[in-house]
């Protein structure tokens, strides 16, 4: 394999590097970022998909979500790989347990039954063992559905405006680079070009 370590790493090591890793905590992130910026679409398509996969993300059904977010993103012109980069980024097990509390919340609040689960409990193993959609729809689905709505759009709209700017403004760069690296090249017939 390219780039193996000469010597694998020991039990200690793994267990130091799934508690504090060497390179950071920020490196997934900002790997992500970089993917995103670098895709050779254009600054809505870029934003649109990585918007869809975020947008999908918030949706409780987690099997399915780079599906979605692909069907999603087809009909708005998106770009596939951000639209699966947003569900990437944003719906993980880190951040999954918090993204279903605030959907459980804020369904139940627009669907005004919090006066009515006030005694009631839902023995969600039970519902899951039997997998009947019916009776998994109401007390469950149901409300992560529909409280999944106001911050996906939320995020997702809030999440394009930022990925479309900064997509822009990182191939605007990029182009006026790569154009001043051609001026110069074109300039200097016996190629001993300096490095822009």
């Amino acid at each position: 394999m390219l780039f193996r370590r000469r010597k694998p790493a020991g039990f200690k090591e793994k267990l130091r590097e799934l508690v504090w890793p060497r390179k950071g905590f920020l490196r997934p992130a900002r790997y992500i970022m970089m993917r995103v910026l670098r895709l050779s679409a254009s600054p809505h398509a870029v934003a649109m998909g990585f918007a869809a996969g975020v947008f999908v993300s918030w949706t409780p059904f987690i099997g399915v979500h780079f599906i979605m977010a692909f069907v999603i993103a087809y009909f708005l012109s998106g770009n596939m790989v951000a639209a699966a980069l947003g569900c990437a980024a944003f719906g993980n097990p880190l951040t999954y347990p918090f993204i279903w509390g605030i959907t459980w919340e804020v369904g139940h609040l627009l669907l005004s039954r919090q006066a009515q689960i006030e005694g009631q409990t839902i023995d969600l193993a039970e519902l899951f063992h039997k997998l009947h959609f019916t009776e998994l729809w109401k007390p469950v689905l149901e409300p992560m559905l529909i409280g999944a709505i106001p911050p996906g759009a939320i995020t997702s709209v809030a999440l394009y405006a930022l990925t479309f700017y900064t997509v822009k403004g990182f191939q605007t760069r990029r182009r006026a680079r790569l154009m001043e690296r051609a001026r110069l090249r074109l300039s200097d017939p016996a190629g001993n070009m300096p490095t822009v």
